[in-house]
């Protein structure tokens, strides 16, 4: 098998400042993607776009809350006027807050499934109407394994990822008759700060590299025409919590 060459496709990646999302940037800027970068924090994105940029690869950083509509609709159209076309879409960007039900409060539900369902329903509506378009492209959206099983003290999390995993195969099946691929990339825990910033404690012998999984994410967008990877589940081999 063959696998088709990224150079020169437009990429959005969301949440790209850190963790998983940069990872996945630099994988697709170091083979020849035009990436455009959204995060909602500045100086993570700027240290980002000096290390690519130095490395003579094309990106553009924009500062995005994807839970808005406005701010998604004008990104989505900046990125259209001056590129022309957006080849892919990279939903990375995520939040949690981990408490039991009876402590967390409306506000907090609210935030979590604005960024975490609501924004890739936002950035796949818009960025799907301009696949539309020009007859092609590919959303991915990384869910998580907390859509394949359910833990303690994670409401709001395993129902964004849930409404997530289902959104992604919905649109995948609307999608195919205007050639527009669709990804489930589900991982397991990764030494990002997600996970390590809110759970200190945890051993990290357990987590993988955000690169392995923004490896597999490539590969997902370099797969031949006539084939799309519908759901791929990245696991680190110590993980015991699953399956």
């Amino acid at each position: 098998m063959e696998l088709q060459k990224i150079t020169d496709k437009v990429i959005i990646v969301t949440g790209a400042g850190s963790g998983l999302g940069k990872a996945v940037s630099r994988k697709l800027s170091e083979n020849g993607a035009k990436v455009i970068l959204w995060d909602i924090k500045k100086e993570q994105l700027d240290l980002l776009v000096n290390e690519l940029v130095s490395s003579d690869h094309v990106v553009k950083s924009m500062l995005i809350d994807v839970s808005s509509e406005s701010e998604v609709k004008d990104g989505i159209l900046q990125v259209e006027q001056e590129f022309k076309r957006i080849d892919g879409l990279i939903n990375c960007a995520g939040i949690d807050v981990t408490k039991p039900i009876e402590e967390m409060t409306i506000s907090e539900w609210d935030r979590v499934v604005g960024v975490d369902l609501r924004g890739p329903f936002l950035t796949s509506k818009f960025a799907y109407e301009k696949m539309i378009t020009q007859k092609g492209g590919h959303i991915i959206n990384v869910i998580s394994t907390a859509a394949k099983r359910a833990w303690p003290n994670a409401s709001v999390y395993h129902a964004v990822k849930w409404g997530l995993l289902g959104f992604t195969y919905s649109l995948l099946a609307e999608g195919r008759k205007y050639n527009i691929k669709v990804t489930a990339v589900i991982p397991g825990g990764m030494k990002t700060p997600f996970l390590l910033e809110r759970f200190p404690d945890i051993d990290i012998g357990t987590l993988q590299d955000p690169e392995n999984v923004a490896e597999a994410i490539f590969e997902a967008l370099s797969f031949p025409p006539q084939s799309n990877i519908a759901e791929v589940m990245i696991l680190p081999m110590k993980e015991t919590s699953w399956p």
